[in-house]
């Protein structure tokens, strides 16, 4: 007899890569098709069909930074905006975020700039706008990668100015007023923060594991599977199970399968909600539960402080650098709330587009100006950050530690570590994100206090496999035996040293793996605030020596 509390082995069963944990079940409710541009028409008037173009925009832009001011109240819990719980308080910030850097592309002078000299053309408003955004989504596209992920967010914000031009209401979430499992050819970014409470899981037939989806629905906790094909051919009300860890759709199941995997899942997450204190093996070994967060609306109780604080948040869409003011704030509200903060430096280069650094485009970002490698072409933004970071550190006496991402070699380790301590960083490590990092791992500690794990790009570059390409989901696999190798010797460097390594890449969330990781010597796991407690209960569950004996079988 089929497991009702696991019902994803139906025959007409459909898989994905799941990207957000947990499991749902609910009828499917599909996303409605975009606008369907209408045939072209004469334009007479060259002036007004000019003006529709910048009202359309201008519609556009207006309708994302007012949902982004009410994600924003939201998170912060003010205003008259629905107030969010610990669970989705960290989803609804980064909305915000994704919704105001949605609205700069709306508002972006070269896109309206564009559509008007397709007007003059001699193309209609809806055509003109349609021409202007294919134009700029296929110059992110031709550029691979992270950006070519980015271009999906342009063919929506195309279909919201052209419903706006053409007087219809802005695509958005269906309310069927029933919860359901909302099902899409893809979802964008402004779809995905504005969903409701009636949306129990996400499926895509498109989409990445770095998509704006997947990180909005783990930063929910909202069970989401992605890259699912032929998820969208189901029928509206169709009953379906997702499974977010393992990726499996179950089709075709009863109301009794349906209740009692609800059941089981209120429970699940009941007895986890009574989870506290710090993470400690069955026979009280000590491994710190750390928290990724962007900003200080990311930060939550229940873990012992920040494992990765990704300070590109604060940069991303800027046509300016944030000031050294600017930066001293934003640190130090994280540094006055959390017991330790690890702050990663800027991340960010041609596969993370800011506007501000003006690098030119490159045949492979991934293996281009990104991370650290920045300093090389423009060494004033991490001058301006580190002296930030120790000003905020002083300012509130926190105990805070400064990384490095994506290094390379001991030489630049070194570098990094010299100027971070010459501003009296006391605390300076490394990312290992990069094959060529782990192999001399001993070598890098003997430069740094600490070393980072970051093993989604660490996947990446020892699989020669494109992180967001779906195909490749199987050797992006944190469980391949190669990549448990490098972690392993990365730890016996640091056991070797005295020093502490750590894990934050999406694998320190998977309960399964963390035990695995904790045998291979791994001595922090830092992860979104809604994987701590399930990694925290595994861990409970395992002395050393079993997390020993399962790393040694896993390799």
């Amino acid at each position: 007899m089929a497991d009702p509390t696991h019902p994803t082995t139906p025959s007409a069963g459909l898989a994905g890569l799941g990207v957000s944990q947990g499991r749902a079940a609910g009828p499917v409710v599909r996303m409605a098709p975009p606008p369907v541009l209408p045939g072209p028409r004469q334009v007479a008037d060259l002036a007004a069909e000019a003006a529709m173009v910048v009202k359309a925009l201008e519609s556009v832009t207006a309708d994302l930074r007012q949902r982004a001011a009410t994600a924003a109240r939201a998170a912060r819990g003010d205003g008259n905006a629905a107030p969010a719980g610990d669970d989705d308080a960290a989803g609804t910030s980064a909305a915000a975020e994704i919704l105001d850097a949605l609205a700069m592309i709306a508002d972006d002078p070269m896109l309206r700039e564009d559509a008007e000299a397709a007007v003059r053309g001699g193309l209609d408003a809806p055509h003109a706008l349609d021409a202007a955004f294919t134009h700029h989504r296929d110059t992110l596209a031709a550029l691979g990668g992270y950006l070519a992920e980015r271009a999906a967010d342009l063919d929506d914000l195309k279909h919201r100015a052209i419903a706006a031009c053409l007087g219809l209401p802005m695509p958005g979430i269906p309310a069927p007023g029933h919860p359901y499992v909302l099902v899409a050819d893809d979802l964008s970014p402004a779809d995905t923060a504005g969903l409701g409470t009636d949306v129990v899981a996400l499926v895509t037939e498109k989409g990445g594991p770095t998509s704006h989806t997947a990180i909005l629905a783990r930063g929910r906790g909202l069970p989401a599977v992605v890259a699912c094909a032929g998820i969208t051919a189901l029928a509206d009300g169709t009953v379906i199970s997702v499974d977010g860890k393992t990726g499996q759709i179950g089709v075709g199941l009863t109301d009794e399968a349906v209740a009692e995997l609800r059941r089981n899942d209120r429970e699940e997450r009941d007895r986890l909600a009574k989870s506290s204190g710090p993470g400690r093996t069955a026979d009280d070994h000590p491994v710190k539960l750390l928290l990724n967060i962007g900003s200080a609306a990311d930060l939550r109780p229940g873990a012992e402080g920040v494992g990765l604080f990704r300070t590109e948040f604060l940069f991303l869409d800027r046509k300016q650098a944030p000031s050294f003011e600017e930066q001293v704030t934003a640190y130090a509200e994280v540094f006055a709330r959390a017991e330790m903060v690890v702050v990663r430096t800027l991340d960010a280069g041609t596969d993370k587009p800011l506007p501000f650094l003006g690098l030119p485009p490159e045949p492979n970002p991934a293996l281009g100006i990104r991370g650290l490698r920045v300093d090389r072409v423009l060494p004033d933004v991490l001058d301006t950050q580190l002296d930030a970071i120790a000003e905020a550190a002083r300012a509130t006496g926190a105990d805070a530690w400064v990384m490095a991402p994506m290094v390379t070699t001991p030489a630049e380790a070194a570098a990094f570590a010299r100027r971070a301590r010459a501003r009296g960083l006391t605390r300076v490590g490394a990312m290992v994100e990069v094959p060529a990092a782990a192999l001399l791992a001993d070598r890098l500690l003997t430069e740094v206090d600490f070393l980072s794990i970051g093993t989604n790009d660490l996947s990446q570059y020892t699989f020669a496999a494109d992180r967001q390409h779906p195909g490749l989901a199987d050797l992006l696999d944190p469980w391949q035996p190669a990549l448990l190798k490098l972690i392993a010797s990365c730890a016996e460097a640091g056991r070797a040293a005295g020093k502490p390594v750590g894990v934050c890449g999406e694998a320190a969330g998977d309960p399964q793996l963390a035990p695995v990781l904790v045998g291979l010597g791994v001595t922090s796991l830092s992860m979104a605030a809604v994987c701590v407690p399930s990694v925290r209960e595994e861990l409970s569950q395992h002395t050393l020596e079993d997390c020993r004996k399962l790393a040694a079988r896993s390799r």
